[in-house]
């Protein structure tokens, strides 16, 4: 993992109009977002919110079609955008209508994982910092929501985003999927959710099953693949005695928890933690049949693993149709970054550190046009926004591919080829 250039916040209203006139992938993102023109309001009922300089916030703010869209953000250049619901009524119009009349009717499945909620599992970073250290959390969330939503849901178009500081957001753009209730959309959010309660309740994950769910042991499989290489490796979880009692706190058994304890004192100390992980699940094992009562003892390892390593997700933001997400290919103002889809299937490949930077990508076209004039070439293809914008335009073409015969796919002229 590796950190790029420093990029200078201040330079971002200068930036900001190159990079929406140049680089923005308007034709491929209005392709989303029009689902084949069908209903032909799907893209004018969609709300956008644009957070300008300063924070100022604009919400209900909806385009005829692409050209307009284009348009209002060149001239407006918004430091972030977010996409919202498809209403009953154009969002832009929200005045003149009634307010029980203007209701969110559509949005796609979402979900946000942040880092700032893993704090309590992390010892290397806080708040929005992320490192090298901590970032296989975003990989391992990754990959057992993306199989759970393949293949326990049949959810077939995922589109991963990388949120261009601390962590991913996922749109989930099934046609089932968009259409879910709030009910639905909890129901999926509820079953993805084993990590519960607040930042003052200490034992978030419990297994109080007499066997697990299928679900529950397929995301243990790609935990238990990566457990050691990131809790004991990287995290060094057990590596002194503060990092013991927080583990040992979430064992419920008193007695096992009071002769694990016994046991740290006398066998380790310090620097000895990656030999104390093995031994400790072996001895649980071996005696977590011996207590009076197996309640709360059958899944210790587990839980253990779970509450350092389970996807946290802002179920909030799953539930509701009307909650607004940050768009794929904004610029993050803190960092420069840009957000930028990516490969579920490849996501121990990506690295945060190495998004291009807005400085960099134009710096790229800059030193790139002087050399080379051809006007054929797409504009993205000269920088290093290249293969992330690849990665939204397979997404898009096999969403495509479920709209043909279908009556789908009208009027998609040459201008949405445009990027």
């Amino acid at each position: 993992m590796t950190d790029k250039s420093r990029y200078d916040a201040a330079s971002l209203p200068d930036l900001l109009p190159i990079y929406y006139k140049k680089l923005f992938p308007y034709g491929l993102y209005y392709r989303w977002l029009n689902y084949g023109g069908v209903p032909k309001s799907y893209f004018t009922n969609r709300e956008f919110s644009f957070t300008l300089k300063d924070d100022v916030y604009i919400r209900y703010q909806s385009f005829a079609d692409q050209q307009e869209m284009e348009k209002e953000i060149q001239k407006k250049c918004p430091y972030k955008i977010d996409i919202g619901a498809v209403f009953s009524h154009k969002p832009k119009d929200h005045k003149t209508v009634k307010a029980a009349a203007f209701q969110a009717q559509e949005k796609e499945l979402v979900f946000d994982i942040d880092m700032t909620d893993y704090d309590d599992v992390r010892n290397c970073c806080s708040g929005a910092d992320i490192c090298e250290k901590c970032w296989p959390l975003m990989q391992i969330a990754v990959k057992i929501l993306d199989r759970a939503l393949e293949e326990d849901f049949g959810f077939e178009h995922r589109l991963w985003v990388y949120s261009g500081r601390r962590g991913v957001h996922c749109w989930v753009c099934d046609e089932t999927a968009r259409k879910l209730s709030q009910t639905g959309r909890t129901a999926v959010a509820e079953y993805l959710s084993l990590v519960r309660g607040g930042e003052h309740q200490n034992k978030k994950v419990s297994l109080d099953f007499p066997s697990l769910h299928p679900f529950i042991s397929h995301s243990l499989e790609i935990v238990k693949a990566r457990f050691d290489d990131y809790a004991v490796k990287r995290q060094d979880f057990l590596g002194d005695e503060e990092k013991q009692k927080k583990v040992l706190s979430l064992i419920t058994d008193e007695k096992i928890r009071n002769q694990l304890e016994d046991n740290f004192q006398k066998e380790f100390h310090d620097g000895v933690s990656k030999t104390a992980w093995p031994v400790m699940k072996k001895w649980i094992n071996d005696n977590k049949n011996n207590t009076p009562s197996n309640k709360g003892t059958k899944y210790i390892v587990e839980e253990i693993m779970l509450q350092y390593c389970y996807p946290r997700l802002d179920v909030n933001v799953s539930k509701g149709v009307n909650h607004l997400l940050k768009s794929p290919f904004c610029v993050h103002p803190k960092t420069g970054r840009v957000c930028v889809p990516f490969d579920p299937k490849k996501v121990d490949d990506f690295d945060p550190m190495a998004v291009p930077m807005i400085s960099e990508i134009l710096e790229e076209l800059n030193s790139v046009e002087k050399e080379d004039s051809n006007k054929k070439t797409k504009e993205f293809n000269k920088t290093s926004l290249k293969d992330c914008i690849h990665v939204f335009e397979r997404f898009v073409k096999k969403l495509e591919e479920t709209w043909k015969g279908k009556g789908r796919l009208i009027e998609q002229s040459d201008m949405t080829m445009e990027f």
